[in-house]
Order: C-alpha cells, then sequence, then structure tokens
C-alpha cells in the first residue's frame, strides 16, 4: 500500500494504525498512531495541482511558527514532523508530495457553524492568531496561491466567462447572470484600496472556516490549523470568508434556499474577529468589515458562477447543475446580507 510506504519514512515501526480523515477538499488526510509510543500524528498527501510550489508551504509554516512561540500564542501549534532522513516532505513514486505533522489529542471540529457561542469561540481563534503572527516585523511568507486575493482577476474571468460560454449555460443562468451583473461594482472599492495601499499588507490565514479550528470537549478553541494558505494581504479578506461561511444556515449546494443568512452568527463572528484586533485594526479596515463581507460572499459567488459558465472546471461537482445552484446559494446570502445591513448596493 502507498501510504504504508509514506509512514515508514516517518516512523521507525510496523506497528502502527491509519484512519483515513473523509471531510477535506484539498489534500489526502489520515491519522497515524504509533502503537509502540502511542503518539498520533497526521499525516496528508498535499494537493500540488493546488499548491504548485509546496516546499513554500513548509518554509512559512516554519515561520508562522517561530511568531507564535516568541509572542505569547495561547493556542497549540501544530509542527511539521521530520521524516526520518531529515526532510520535511517526502516523495512517494508518482512523485506526489506527503508531510507528517503534529496531532492534537482529544480535539473536534465542525464543518458548520452549530451555534453563536462556538461563532465567536472560532472567530476569537483566528483573532488570536492573526494578532500574534502580525506582531513585529513580517517575516517573507511566501505567497503559494498566486492571484487567489485578485479580484480584479476573478471578475475579469467572470467576464470572460459570459463571452465564452455554452448558450446553454448563458440561459441556464440567466437569472444569476442579472443578479450578479447588478453587483459588479461591489469589488471596485476594495480593489481601489488594494491597488493604492489604503490597507495594511498583514499576514493573514486565507482559509478561515470552521473545520480549521481545533476545539476541546467545552467548545474552548484549542489550535488554529491547516496553514497552507498563509499569505501576506489585507486581514479584511479573513473577516469576510468567516462571514461567508459562519453565517450561512443551508449547505452552500443547496440552490433553493431562502432566509439562509444568520446575523446572530453575523454579530459573534464580528464581536470574536475584534476580541484581539479591536485596537490593531486601522480606521479603514475597522470602517470596512461590513462592507468585507458583502465583497467576500460576492466573491465566492462569481468564482461559481464563473465555474459553471466554463464547464465546471475547477470545482468538483456531482450534478451538471451544482455550481449553478451554490452560485444561488451564495445570492441569497448576499442578499441577507444586505438586508441585515440596511445597505442596497447595484
Amino acid at each position: 500500500m502507498e501510504v504504508d510506504h509514506i509512514v515508514k519514512k516517518f516512523i521507525a515501526t510496523e506497528n502502527y494504525t491509519l484512519h483515513p480523515i473523509i471531510n477535506g477538499l484539498i489534500n489526502v488526510t489520515f491519522i497515524v498512531e504509533n502503537k509502540d509510543t502511542h503518539q498520533k500524528y497526521i499525516l496528508q498527501k498535499i494537493n500540488n495541482q493546488v499548491f504548485k510550489n509546496t516546499d513554500s508551504i513548509i518554509i512559512n509554516h516554519l515561520q508562522i511558527n517561530c511568531l507564535l512561540q516568541s509572542n505569547d500564542y495561547q493556542l497549540d501549534i501544530i509542527k511539521p514532523i521530520l521524516s526520518l532522513s531529515k526532510e520535511f516532505l517526502v516523495q512517494d513514486e508518482n512523485l506526489q508530495p506527503w508531510r507528517m505533522q503534529s496531532f492534537v489529542e482529544d480535539s473536534v471540529t465542525f464543518i458548520k457553524v452549530p451555534s453563536s457561542d462556538i461563532a465567536f469561540e472560532a472567530a476569537k481563534a483566528f483573532s488570536h492568531f492573526l494578532d500574534v503572527v502580525n506582531t513585529g516585523t513580517l517575516p517573507n511568507i511566501e505567497d503559494t496561491l498566486p492571484n487567489f486575493l485578485n479580484f480584479e482577476k476573478r471578475v475579469h474571468d467572470y467576464q470572460e466567462a459570459l463571452k465564452n460560454a455554452d448558450p446553454q449555460f448563458l440561459e441556464n443562468a440567466n437569472t444569476e447572470i442579472e443578479l450578479t451583473n447588478q453587483f459588479l461594482s461591489l469589488p471596485n472599492k476594495w480593489i481601489e484600496m488594494v491597488n493604492n495601499n489604503q490597507l495594511p499588507k498583514r499576514i493573514i490565514h486565507a482559509d478561515a472556516k470552521i473545520s480549521n479550528i481545533l476545539f476541546d470537549e467545552n467548545h474552548e478553541a484549542l489550535a488554529v490549523i491547516d496553514l497552507d494558505t498563509v499569505m501576506v494581504s489585507t486581514i479584511l479578506y479573513d473577516f469576510g470568508t468567516m462571514i461567508q461561511s459562519y453565517t450561512n444556515t443551508t449547505n452552500e449546494d443547496d440552490g433553493s434556499a431562502e432566509n439562509n443568512f444568520n446575523p446572530e452568527i453575523y454579530n459573534a463572528v464580528k464581536n470574536g474577529f475584534l476580541f484581539h484586533l479591536k485596537e490593531t485594526l486601522t480606521p479603514e479596515e475597522s470602517n470596512n468589515l461590513d462592507y468585507a463581507a458583502q465583497v467576500a460572499i460576492y466573491i465566492q459567488e462569481i468564482r461559481f458562477l464563473t465555474d459553471y459558465l466554463n464547464g465546471s472546471i475547477y470545482y468538483s461537482t456531482k450534478y451538471p447543475e451544482h455550481n449553478l445552484d451554490r452560485t444561488k446559494n451564495q445570492l441569497e446570502l448576499l442578499k441577507g446580507l444586505n438586508e441585515f445591513l440596511g445597505w442596497r448596493v447595484g
């Protein structure tokens, strides 16, 4: 078995167990337990179709850990584990990169936010993480996902998809295209602020979903995990994506969802996000939190719609209209947020 061959590059025993973790969307993940020592680890095959420069992931992770260890970080730190040959990455026979990381015992994760209390705790954990890693001079964090936060390109890609889409796709998505076009100017302020350096460049997590927080049995945060996407950008993105992923009361695949925005969770996330960062944020950042939430939802909606119009070549789909249903869901979420904020954009 390929995985067994990889395990033996990290631990010097035949006496271990493997348990797959099936909720990851990008990497292939296992829990490995060394039965001799009862030590557990996380073993992952990194998707090098998504992450082209896997060495940068390790370099960034080590630099972030140095910041956390040096600045009174209160949560557990996930540590890369060296292989027996003293490497952080090993390759399988298909040249796919694998890594091993430390495991946090007695931890639980959530795929969906179960309550506003847990939403607050998760946002507070990310707030603490962001506050600590942005202390002092920023290290040279390498970009593992070039253009991921280039919203100008996201809008351009959508417009190109409109020009080149199959006529049937355009007809099927006609209502969603009309709604999307009404909000086409929404990211302009964001793009302008970024291009004019009006927003501080900070280390961000860039994937601040609830499943990237480990909790204990009392639902208190233990650790922030999955640092693969860490980059230098505006901290508004992490807040926006928390709102986009936490406040949705339905599965994002539900194209028939109505009233899927939860204002109680919105307030909990904002309070948690500001818990450690309130005194750190500049006026430009603080004054644009609500706007960032709008933009994050809209950009995710555009990405789903763009992929649908392109023939669903990026996101994994289970049926032909899957990305269109995701688009509808995000549009409903944006509608709910706009009504909550009392904003009308178009």
